[in-house]
């Protein structure tokens, strides 16, 4: 039998395909975890590696998401506080200053000066921004929400609805008669703004079910009245409605801002030299009216502000148990298609000494003369 160089490099070639094929496959199988790499190799593993490894993905998403939410569930509860801190400031600072029946004009002028900055900061507070959208702003993120006049009378709430390009601007202003009207645009539209809700499945609930969905939005004209939008969405689909124009103006007046604006409003005929007839009798009045709806104002406040501290809650636990879903699909799929990384480094190890014995076979053959095939 005659043996050439060509058929043992051949078969040499052959041979170290195979043992190199099997060190780079014991390699992926410590750098990935896994035992598979193809269906192939055991298909009821595989593809329930692939089911999993789906389950992990979504909880991976939802986890991302959820720090995303929280952070605007807790700007939300931030700014709900400081209006009802804000409120409560004014309701301390009308009793100690303004019905004590000794103030000075010039200390009610600042009084009248203190209440006005109270309602700039509200508007302040509802213009709260997460990232690069606004929180208060209900469906619509990119548009700044609100915008109040110098002199406090005048409430104008901006927003785009889906599917639309244009602004839509309310204009609410304070009357005569310390009332909010709306000057501009219809009440079918505010009622379609205060509506809108941020419905997410974030693991909570069930989405074929949209009332067991957390609803991730607040409005800011919903935090001035105390109406949800859920109760828009009952009392307005109601017959007859419950929520029309004239409820809302009228939660609206009587809502935080609208009660500051209402103090003001009063210090201001006070303070007029042409208004005689409104004395410090009308004044003790009218403030006394405020002071009683800002207590009930005050609860409604905190109502909502509990409410977002419940949500902001509910998705602490969310996380948490997204966390432990996480850590048990990763055990899961260690289970299914991982691979004992022991038994995986001493595989690599072994095929790596095979590897290196095949090459000093290769290198001793290369060094081989024609004379060591004759015999």
């Amino acid at each position: 039998m005659r043996v050439v160089n060509s058929s043992i490099y051949r078969n040499y070639t052959n041979s170290m395909n195979s043992v190199q094929l099997r060190l780079n496959k014991s390699i992926n199988k410590v750098s990935s975890g896994r035992e598979y790499e193809a269906a192939a190799d055991s298909p009821l593993s595989y593809y329930r590696g692939k089911e999993i490894d789906s389950q992990y993905q979504e909880v991976l998403s939802k986890k991302n998401l959820l720090t995303d939410v929280k952070k605007r569930l807790e700007q939300q509860e931030v700014g709900a506080y400081d209006i009802q801190t804000t409120l409560a400031d004014a309701k301390n600072k009308v009793i100690n200053k303004a019905l004590t029946g000794t103030t000075s004009e010039t200390a009610m002028a600042t009084l009248r000066d203190q209440l006005l900055q109270y309602e700039h900061n509200m508007v302040n507070d509802l213009q709260t921004q997460y990232q690069d959208f606004y929180i208060y702003g209900g469906n619509d993120v990119s548009t700044p929400p609100f915008s109040l006049s110098s002199d406090g009378m005048k409430l104008t709430f901006s927003h785009v609805f889906p599917g639309e390009s244009t602004t839509t601007e309310f204009v609410m202003e304070l009357n005569k008669d310390g009332k909010f009207e709306l000057t501009s645009n219809n009440g079918d539209k505010l009622i379609q703004a205060m509506s809108e809700q941020g419905l997410m499945d974030l693991g909570y609930g069930d989405i074929r079910d949209r009332s067991t969905l957390l609803d991730t939005y607040t409005g800011g004209m919903n935090i001035l009245t105390g109406l949800t939008s859920e109760a828009i969405r009952t009392g307005s689909s109601a017959n007859p409605p419950t929520v029309t124009e004239a409820s809302i103006m009228e939660a609206l007046t009587n809502g935080p801002l609208g009660l500051v604006a209402r103090g003001v409003q009063a210090m201001d005929k006070f303070l007029d030299s042409s208004n005689t007839a409104y004395t410090r009798t009308e004044l003790s009045k009218d403030l006394g009216t405020v002071l009683n709806e800002m207590t009930v104002s005050e609860h409604q406040t905190s109502t909502v502000y509990s409410d977002l501290g419940n949500k902001y809650n509910l998705l602490e636990k969310l996380e948490t148990k997204l966390g432990k879903m996480s850590d048990s699909l990763q055990e899961q799929y260690k289970n299914a298609v991982g691979a004992d990384p022991y038994a995986a480094i001493y595989e690599m190890y072994n095929s790596q000494y095979s590897y290196n014995a095949a090459l000093q076979v290769g290198s001793s053959l290369m060094s081989s003369s024609l004379f060591d095939f004759i015999r």
